[in-house]
């Protein structure tokens, strides 16, 4: 009989062992069975291009009613680029005004220093105006002050104009010229040791810092209806000096008012030359 029961027992452990593996068979042929019969994610879509990829590929802006569009890839001919170093706290950068500015420049091919505010000290003057002498029969010199410049008037190579945009006193830029807003075709000579020349279609880089900004000093001998005037800086070598006269665009009558015709028998200020 304890055989029997023992038989017995095996027989109902193996059955129920058996029922189990049946059934965990069963559910994962379930599984799969509902797994296979949802149909396939459709393929994804191309994407359909918007019309401002549209836009671009085709080179167009968005044009103002009336501007027909046109055909063709725009392109960018050249472009002045900016790194702000430090941002300033002071007064905004206004066109039309005197800029107060430390300044270094470098030729951006090989990197060639040509010039910088602090290599230019100006001469003690006594309370008559006139450089206190050294020891030596030569003027003393004071230390280097930062350099006045006139911006927003023409009077400075392109980029150096238009490179304090949105700086403010106080701030440090990195300008990125490239020669078309620099010097153009024209060759700077050697000004001496230390003040290297500049190639013809050179692209330039200036370390600029903006320490104040002053109204430009009035003309005591203009006519009173002609636009203000500042007077031109001293050149410096290599630095962004006063272009030749037939380079200087002229300065346009403020808004509003018309410009005072020359006296009788004398010609006018002839237009800018065109520069390459």
């Amino acid at each position: 009989m304890v055989l029997i029961h023992s038989a017995k027992n095996k027989l109902e452990q193996s059955l129920m062992k058996l029922s189990a593996l049946i059934f965990c068979m069963a559910v994962t042929v379930a599984a799969h069975a509902q797994t296979a019969s949802k149909p396939a994610a459709p393929a994804a879509k191309p994407a359909t291009a918007t019309k401002a990829h549209t836009a671009a590929a085709a080179g167009t802006d968005k044009l103002p009613p009336g501007v027909p569009p046109v055909a063709g890839i725009k392109k960018t001919m050249f472009s002045l680029r900016y790194q702000d170093v430090k941002m300033g706290t002071g007064a905004d950068a206004e066109p039309m005004k005197m800029y107060k500015v430390k300044y270094t420049g470098w030729r951006a091919a090989d990197g060639v220093k040509f010039d910088s505010w602090d290599e230019h000290p100006a001469p003690v003057m006594d309370k008559d105006g006139k450089p206190v002498m050294g020891d030596d029969g030569k003027p003393k010199m004071a230390d280097p002050e930062p350099a006045s410049f006139p911006v927003g008037i023409g009077r400075m190579i392109p980029g150096f104009d238009q490179g304090f945009n949105g700086m403010k006193i106080g701030g440090k830029r990195r300008l990125f010229i490239p020669w078309q807003l620099a010097y153009g075709t024209r060759a700077m000579p050697d000004h001496g040791p230390g003040h290297p020349g500049i190639p013809a279609r050179s692209d330039l880089i200036f370390d600029i810092e903006l320490v104040d900004i002053a109204e430009l000093p009035m003309p005591t001998n203009h006519p009173p209806m002609s636009a203000p005037q500042g007077a031109p800086p001293s050149p410096r070598p290599g630095a962004p000096s006063t272009p030749p006269p037939s380079a200087a665009p002229s300065t346009p009558p403020p808004s509003g008012q018309p410009s005072t015709p020359p006296p009788s028998g004398q010609p006018g200020t002839p237009p800018p030359a065109p520069q390459k």
